[in-house]
């Protein structure tokens, strides 16, 4: 596995052709664009970054391939009507299928970093229990991993909805705990995310190390435990 160099600017070019040419023959007839400019660099990127999820929460899943930290683009048409592909690319991290967990998503416009939480208080879902019986010592993770008006909030239905810009949990804490599937990232155009750099790996490590604490809260019955250990055990790539 090659090291990771960053993401080249023909990322978002072929997922703005594949958005205006959603059709098979296109991608086969791109498919080594495909390959060059999504999936080898995207491998690279989760390989690079893994000793740092591994020293974060070992559980969660690093192995650079499809269905465990990358989404395939091709729509399962089975269960989809409608175009055969999907136009955004998706790297996640988490320990399950629906588990809360990191991502990196690109789409034509954006370039979108930071974490979804399931908080459908389905089995192994615990941000709401956690949330209200913790409510303190997640106001302080907030604050002190200035989670605070650094981060938008949206809610995902079939897909992302902008609640706020800037999401205080002071201010919006029924919200928070409220919503069903939460996001939390920050958003920048692809000319301004720096992902043709190696430079893009580090950033996105900042923003999982800084809501790595947020996430504690909705993996586990005990998150003080988890994020003791995070507190304890941690690198310090905060800056």
């Amino acid at each position: 596995m090659n090291e990771f160099e960053g993401f080249s600017p023909e990322l978002i070019r072929f997922l703005k052709d594949l958005k205006n040419n959603n059709n098979r023959e296109w991608f086969q007839a791109n498919r080594e664009h495909y390959q060059k400019y999504l999936v080898k660099p995207a491998k690279a990127y989760v390989t690079a970054i893994a000793p740092f999820f591994n020293n974060l929460n070992p559980q969660i899943r690093t192995a650079p391939k499809f269905n465990h930290t990358l989404m395939r683009l091709n729509n399962d048409m089975r269960f989809h009507k409608g175009a055969p592909y999907r136009t955004y690319f998706l790297i996640h991290f988490g320990k399950f299928k629906l588990d809360s967990e990191f991502y990196v998503y690109f789409d034509d416009e954006s370039v979108q970093i930071g974490l979804f939480i399931n908080n459908s208080g389905k089995e192994n879902h615990y941000f709401k229990e956690n949330s209200l019986q913790y409510k303190k010592e997640l106001f302080d993770v907030f604050a002190k991993y200035k989670v605070n008006n650094n981060f938008s909030f949206y809610r995902l239905e079939k897909s992302p909805q902008l609640v706020k810009s800037k999401f205080t949990i002071e201010k919006n804490f029924d919200l928070l705990v409220n919503e069903k599937m939460i996001l939390l990232q920050k958003t920048k155009p692809p000319a301004k995310s720096k992902i043709d750099s190696p430079q893009f790996l580090i950033e996105s490590m900042k923003i999982f190390q800084r809501l790595y604490p947020v996430y504690c809260f909705a993996v586990s019955p005990f998150p003080l435990k988890i994020l003791k250990h995070f507190e304890d055990y941690s690198w310090d790539i905060l800056g």
